[in-house]
């Protein structure tokens, strides 16, 4: 009986002992498994850490392309614009030129109908006083008096108050003329705000270039002032 129970006693020592290994062996077969899928899954991040740079890399591509269409698309807006200013420069200066020619042409004629015996016009008078430039489109005169005349393609109010603001400097400007008597006309192919009317009222005479000649709109009864 003892020898039996010492029987039995080793081979339960030796199951367990069996249990054991066996339990060790499915532990190094997990742990294998777990540092495979653990392996399997690091070069699963890897390959979509490379994926998402690539992604990153090609994104920033397009964003420069992108970026550099936006600059060059800005610099053509920016040259039709600066060309449509040059275009509308040259059209206001080529009708200005043609306002002009036609308004002295009967400058002389239309103002002794005014009682004003102007003899010739000159041109594009230009100066510098202190500093300050001035440009006198075109002056109709005799030996004590002159008219000067300010010509827009589109006379608006503003133009009128600064015509104004340049005849009181006039008999400084032109010390030639500071003994004469000055007045003030402005020349128009059409005018906006009421701008003719402003300038009538503030004692200009008012010319509009009108097909091939030009005219005086003020009334009969007018009088102009005197600088």
């Amino acid at each position: 009986m003892p020898n039996t129970s010492i029987e039995q006693l080793q081979n339960m020592i030796s199951e367990l002992i069996m249990s054991q290994k066996e339990t060790d062996t499915k532990f190094k077969e997990t742990e294998k498994l777990l540092n495979q899928k653990f392996s399997e899954t690091w070069d699963m991040f890897k390959e979509t850490d490379a994926k998402f740079k690539e992604t990153e890399k090609i994104l920033n591509e397009k964003f420069s392309e992108t970026d550099a269409k936006f600059k060059e698309t800005d610099t053509k807006f920016k040259d039709t614009d600066r060309q449509i200013k040059e275009a509308n420069a040259l059209f206001t200066s080529q009708w200005g030129k043609l306002i002009e020619s036609l308004v002295k042409g009967d400058l002389v004629t239309i103002l002794k109908k005014q009682g004003i015996d102007v003899h010739d016009t000159s041109e594009r008078r230009k100066g510098n006083h202190e500093g300050v430039n001035y440009e006198f489109d075109i002056i109709a005169h005799n030996g004590s008096e002159i008219v000067i005349v300010e010509v827009k393609t589109t006379l608006r109010a503003n133009d009128v108050r600064l015509f104004l603001s340049k005849l009181s400097k006039a008999k400084i400007w032109l010390a030639e003329y500071k003994n004469f008597k000055i007045y003030g006309a402005v020349a128009y192919l059409k005018a906006e705000e009421a701008a003719d009317i402003m300038a009538m009222n503030q004692g200009l005479f008012s010319i509009r270039a009108t097909g091939n000649s030009a005219a005086i709109t003020n009334s009969a009864d007018f009088i102009p002032i005197c600088f």
